[in-house]
C-alpha cells in the first residue's frame, strides 16, 4: 500500500470521532431542554452544566479533526 493512500485510510478513520462531537452536542442540549422544561426555575442553574458539556463534546471532536490532520499532513 502506498503511504499517501494509508494516510488517506488513517485520516478518515481518525476523523469518525467528530461525529461523536455532534452526538455528544444533540444529547447535552436536549436533556438540558427537558430540565428546563420540567423545573424552568432552575434554567439558569442548568444552562451553565449545558455549556460545560457542550464546551466538553466540542473538545473532543476537535481532538480528533487536529489527530486527523497531523496523520494527514505529515
Amino acid at each position: 500500500m502506498e503511504l499517501e493512500a494509508a494516510k488517506m485510510i488513517g485520516a478518515g478513520l481518525a476523523a469518525i470521532g467528530v461525529i461523536g462531537g455532534g452526538v455528544g452536542v444533540g444529547i447535552v442540549f436536549g436533556n438540558y431542554m427537558t430540565a428546563a422544561s420540567r423545573n424552568p426555575s432552575m434554567k439558569d442553574e442548568l444552562r451553565t452544566y449545558a455549556f460545560l458539556g457542550f464546551a466538553l463534546s466540542e473538545a473532543t471532536a476537535l481532538f480528533a479533526l487536529v489527530i486527523a490532520l497531523i496523520v494527514l499532513f505529515t
